[in-house]
């Protein structure tokens, strides 16, 4: 019988090429050896969270790290948008391409979201947790880049996520929050107010739940970088393990957190059933 063999796929000319870089990126860091460290881990793991040491000038001013990384985020994802808008948008068709079905994908997603959470009520609510989903994502994966800033102290830093730091992650808790009381009050006036109020420990919840688990994953690749001196093969493994799962999981957990309290705070208030008893006898003796 005749033999025919098949042509090699070039996947695996690529897998064997990422190997070889790895294998030879791995034995150059262990060769090379471990940088100039600004202190103990303890004082390294400290300042991750605290940020009282490795701060960075801002036009005189020393700011956290994750300020500078909330507004490099920021005003790329308002540039993005934008430009989307003025130069995609217009050119959209009835069969989409690639990028027309990944924006109609993320905007169905987001938007049946907010109208199976809040199908009475869910104008608004789509944009927001489209937006908000946006920016954590983002944000977490920002870190990833590994910018890199000198400190105040002489020291190199690198560009934490925004969410990594306290003050953030309050502040979108506390937005998250603000956002389902508006529009519990702006839907069913006291009583949607009562019914925000009700759920007071969520900003608390939904603060520390982000600060949490973004700040693990921090924690974890400061204690990579500081013990093992990798700076290409490990943070792969590490990244992928600590900031792409937070990046999609945390996103989602605050935005269908958001989406169902603000169903339950804007959903129209029901008749009580001796009311509507009432009713019927009224109706059936009236007939």
């Amino acid at each position: 019988m005749n033999t025919v063999k098949k042509p090699v796929s070039k996947k695996y000319f690529i897998l064997a090429a990422v190997a070889l870089v790895l294998i030879i990126s791995l034995v150059g860091a262990i060769l090379i050896g471990s940088a100039e460290r600004s202190g103990s881990i303890s004082d390294e793991l400290k300042d991750a969270v605290l940020h009282e040491e490795k701060k960075i000038n801002l036009f005189g001013w020393a700011v956290n790290p994750a300020a500078i990384s909330a507004m490099i985020v920021t005003g790329v994802l308002l540039l993005a948008a934008i430009l989307i808008r003025i130069f995609a948008v217009p050119r959209f068709k009835d069969v989409p391409g690639k990028f027309q079905l990944c924006i109609e994908s993320l905007v169905s997603f987001f938007d049946g979201m907010a109208k199976g959470s809040s199908p009475h009520s869910n104008n608004i609510l789509g944009c927001y947790i489209f937006a908000a989903g946006c920016y954590i994502c983002f944000g977490t994966l920002f870190e990833l880049f590994g910018i890199q800033f000198v400190a105040v102290n002489g020291y190199p830093v690198s560009l934490p996520a925004p969410l990594s730091d306290i003050n953030a992650a309050i502040a979108m808790g506390c937005l998250s929050y603000l956002f389902i009381m508006g529009g519990g009050i702006a839907t069913n006036g006291l009583r949607g107010f009562g019914r925000a109020i009700k759920e007071f420990s969520l900003p608390v919840s939904m603060s520390f739940r982000l600060f949490g688990a973004l700040l693990s994953g921090l924690l974890v690749t400061e204690l990579v970088y500081y013990t093992i001196s990798l700076s290409i093969v490990l943070p792969v493994a590490v990244g992928v393990l600590f900031t792409l799962l937070h990046a999609v999981i945390q996103a989602y957990v605050l935005v269908m957190l958001t989406a169902t309290y603000y169903g339950e705070v804007t959903e129209p208030p029901v008749k009580k059933a001796k009311k509507l008893r009432k009713s019927k006898t009224a109706e059936a003796a009236a007939a």
